[in-house]
C-alpha cells in the first residue's frame, strides 16, 4: 500500500508492505518510483506482519532506520481528575495546539486536518480560559480504541494534563482496551503510559532513503 497525503507525517506518507510481491526488486522499484514522482523520500513502514526478508533487503540497499517506535496496550480504567473537552472533528484550536507540539511549524496543518479526519474519530482536549494545553485523539475499532496525536504544551507539562486527556478519551470511548505508539527513546511517555495501564507489546520503525 503506497500512502501519500502531501508529505505529512511519514505514517501517512509511506509504504505499508504486508503482501509478498512476486517480485520484491520491482514492488521497491515501484515504490520509489512513486514517492520519487511526488518529490518524496521513499520511506517504509517496517513492523509486525511485514513482508518477509523486506528489512533486510533494505537495508543492504542503504536505506536508513527512522524513529523506532513502541506499541503499547492495555484496558486502562482510571477516570480524568479534570473536566476534558470531547468533540467529534477537531477545531481549530486543538490543531494548532497539536501542531505546535508536534513541530512543523507554519505550512501543512491543512493537510493535517484532512488526515486526521479522513477516519471517525473523537477528539480531546483540557483546556484553560478556552485554549487547549493538552490534546489527543482516539479512533475506534471495534472493541478497541487506537490513541494519536496526543500532546501537551511545554508550558503546560507536568501538571497531568496528558494523563487526562488520556483518560477521557478511553471513557468516552468505553472501548475494553486500548492502545498508542510513542517513540523507543521517549522514556517519559512510556512511564506516563505505563501508569496507565499500558504496556509495550509490539515495535515498528521506518526505512528511508
Amino acid at each position: 500500500m503506497l500512502r501519500y497525503a502531501g508529505g505529512v507525517t511519514k505514517r501517512a506518507n509511506s509504504v505499508l508492505a504486508l503482501d509478498v510481491p512476486d517480485d520484491l526488486d520491482d514492488a521497491i522499484a515501484a515504490a520509489e518510483a512513486f514517492y520519487g514522482e511526488r518529490g518524496l523520500r521513499c520511506v517504509f513502514s517496517v513492523g509486525p506482519g511485514a513482508t518477509p526478508g523486506l528489512d533486510a533487503e533494505l537495508e543492504r540497499r542503504g536505506y536508513e532506520v527512522v524513529d523506532p517506535t513502541v506499541i503499547m496496550a492495555g484496558t486502562p480504567v482510571a477516570e480524568p481528575d479534570r473536566e476534558v473537552r470531547i468533540e467529534e472533528r477537531p477545531w481549530r484550536a486543538w490543531l494548532e495546539a497539536w501542531w505546535a507540539v508536534d513541530g512543523r511549524y507554519g505550512s501543512g496543518v491543512d493537510e493535517a486536518e484532512r488526515i486526521c479526519t479522513g477516519v471517525p474519530a473523537w477528539y480531546a482536549a483540557v483546556e484553560e480560559d478556552g485554549v487547549p494545553l493538552a490534546v489527543g485523539r482516539g479512533v475506534p475499532q471495534g472493541d478497541t480504541l487506537g490513541i494519536y496525536c496526543m500532546a501537551t504544551m511545554p508550558e503546560a507539562r507536568r501538571r497531568g494534563l496528558a494523563r487526562a486527556a488520556l483518560r477521557g478519551l478511553v471513557r468516552h470511548a468505553g472501548a475494553g482496551s486500548a492502545y498508542l505508539v510513542t517513540t523507543a527513546g521517549n522514556e517519559g511517555a512510556q512511564a506516563l503510559y505505563r501508569s496507565e495501564g499500558f504496556e509495550i507489546a509490539d515495535r515498528y520503525h521506518y526505512r528511508v532513503r
